[in-house]
């Protein structure tokens, strides 16, 4: 019985060895095959015929046997794979929890810590406006400790002063007297210029300060103040916000011209940086749809306002100002003029009787024989022709005397005599306060010396910002000559203007109808004519019988009051500057948990 389960062909000795590849692996197999008979016979071929089906059985039993491992170790994987995601998952809920919760205890202990915000102005902080209220909105409605870093020279307003949230760091101004260097030396001091201002913009920003949540740079200028701050954001994990004022390369292109090299690689930093910024602001809708359609930036259109220290003067303020404003509004260009001829005794009895005021018994009048008082602020740079405003004055004087049949053989001294005793005029004098600094002062000082007029006087001054904003408050008239190197920005004198609800004349351009309500709140002017046509039109009959300025200067304190820098800056600028300093907030706790 036993022999008969006995393969008479098997040798177990003879292996025959074979391979498979599944899944791109390659596995060998060992079989006893039976021993070939030595003749060709019939038993040959049921040799071959039990050996073919013997191997494909083996096969089918080992491929069987090799998907089952192969299903195992793919199960296997899936399940370590899925238990995986579950502990990264697990984790990542963990860390979330930790953050928040350290985010929370952080709150809570440091209830009184405050972000940080710094204001960048490469340039005199007490000359920019804008940047003051920037840093007075950043400590009082975003509840940031400021740092403005900037130039000195002028005095900021007192209220950067008094806050204990701002810290004022100045810079050393690079000196001028440029015009004194040989001409071969201009381009080389060009270059040098903004290196020198670079390294000082970086040694302040990254060693001086505190590391700042945010940077609020005014632009222009463009270079190299966009790049520093740029690079002082990326080196202290800070978000960087540019305040659009203008184009840097359009005020360049006045002195150099738009052809010069220098404006071209000036225009390029402008552009590349200024596509850098994590938030942008800017000062109309004409520029933000410039910065949108041509330069790639996204910006938030924060219209200037006038804040709540700009109002219309009362008459004890206004007495107060022209008292101690009295020894320079008797100071003429000249020997004598139409204000200095009727003032002598004014100067000495300056703390009750002023130019335009007088007191008695304790009560504040306004003078009825005064002159208008029309006042304009300037920084005397090329972007603002005060030629216009000289050729004005020349032509109200002698279209008045025109009017009046005057004699030009009659001595202005008979005039003067008669406007000092009383003597009612269909027009009065004027006289033009024009505040400011800047580079063309001196030249147009020299020409109104040599100015003889009869009825208008000038007096150039710098005030301090509480006495500015009260002049403004005291004037009849403002008068703008800002024409806008780009076109696409307002003058800030204005916004102020109007905060003290005081009418203007503005030059003419492209956007200035953003601002100025034509007929309502002021007119528009092309030319020195056109701008001695309104003086005539507005001051006849002044001081009581001026409708048309009248109407001018309701429709001013109707906009004045209607909207102020703290409500628009809330609007506007708050949501950008909070949703700014939470993201850097975010990072430092992170970095620096």
């Amino acid at each position: 019985m036993e022999a008969a389960n006995v393969n008479p062909y098997m040798n177990t000795d003879e292996r025959v060895v074979y391979s498979t590849e599944t899944a791109g692996i390659t596995y060998n197999y060992n079989y006893n095959a039976p021993t070939l008979p030595r003749k060709r016979s019939r038993d040959s071929i049921n040799y071959f015929s039990f050996l073919g089906e013997d191997i494909t059985h083996h096969i089918h039993q080992q491929h069987h046997h090799l998907h089952r491992l192969i299903a195992h170790h793919i199960h296997n994987q899936i399940k370590t794979l899925i238990n995986s995601l579950h502990l990264l998952i697990i984790f990542t809920h963990i860390n979330i929890f930790i953050y928040i919760s350290a985010i929370t205890e952080r709150n809570k202990e440091d209830k009184g810590r405050r972000g940080r915000a710094c204001v960048v102005v490469l340039g005199d902080i007490g000359r920019s406006p804008r940047m003051q209220y920037h840093a007075l909105s950043l400590a009082d409605q975003a509840c940031l400790e400021v740092d403005i870093v900037a130039y000195g020279g002028s005095e900021p307003h007192n209220a950067i002063l008094a806050n204990q949230s701002i810290h004022i760091y100045t810079m050393k101004q690079w000196p001028t007297g440029r015009q004194s260097l040989p001409k071969i030396l201009k381009p080389v001091m060009l270059l040098l210029k903004p290196l020198v201002q670079f390294c000082l913009l970086l040694w302040f920003l990254c060693i001086k300060i505190p590391s700042p949540d945010i940077f609020v740079v005014q632009n222009p200028p463009s270079v190299p103040t966009l790049v520093a701050v740029k690079w002082a954001s990326w080196l202290r994990n800070s978000q960087f916000v540019i305040d659009w004022h203008n184009f840097g390369y359009t005020l360049l292109g006045l002195s150099l011209g738009r052809n010069s090299p220098f404006v071209s690689v000036y225009k390029w930093f402008e552009k590349h940086y200024g596509k850098m910024a994590d938030a942008s602001l800017c000062v109309t809708r004409a520029m933000q749809q410039e910065l949108a359609q041509n330069w790639g930036v996204k910006a938030t259109v924060l219209y200037d306002q006038p804040p709540d220290f700009f109002h219309p003067a009362s008459l004890e303020e206004r007495h107060k100002l022209f008292c101690r404003l009295n020894g320079d509004l008797c100071q003429p260009f000249g020997l004598r003029d139409c204000i200095t001829n009727g003032t002598a005794l004014v100067g000495n009895h300056c703390q009750s009787e002023t130019l335009f005021t007088t007191e008695v018994a304790s009560d504040i009048y306004l003078k009825p024989n005064r002159p208008a008082l029309v006042v304009s602020s300037t920084s005397w740079t090329p972007d603002e022709d005060f030629g216009i405003l000289l050729e004005a004055a020349v032509m109200y004087d002698r279209r008045v005397a025109a009017i009046l049949n005057e004699d030009d053989s009659i001595d202005e001294g008979v005039i003067w005599e008669d406007i000092s005793s009383g003597k009612h005029c269909l027009y009065p004098r004027l006289l033009f306060i024009i505040t400011g600094r800047g580079p063309e002062k001196e030249m147009y000082e020299e020409k109104i010396k040599r100015l003889h007029l009869k009825r208008v006087a000038f007096r150039t001054m710098w005030l301090s910002a509480e006495d500015y904003s009260l002049l403004l408050g005291s004037a009849d008239l403002g008068v703008c000559l800002h024409t806008s190197s780009s076109g696409l920005d307002l003058p800030m004198k204005v916004v102020d203007m109007f905060g003290c609800g005081l009418p203007v004349c503005a030059v003419s351009y492209s956007c200035i109808e953003e601002l100025v309500r034509v007929d309502k709140s002021g007119l528009l002017f092309s030319s020195s004519s056109e701008l001695a046509d309104q003086l005539l039109m507005l001051f006849k009959g002044f001081p009581d019988e001026c409708d048309a300025l009248k109407v001018l200067k309701n429709g001013a304190m109707e906009i004045g009051s209607s909207s102020r820098w703290t409500t628009e800056w809330e609007e506007h600028a708050k949501p950008l500057i909070t949703k700014a300093s939470s993201f850097c907030f975010a990072i430092h706790l992170v970095y620096n948990p």
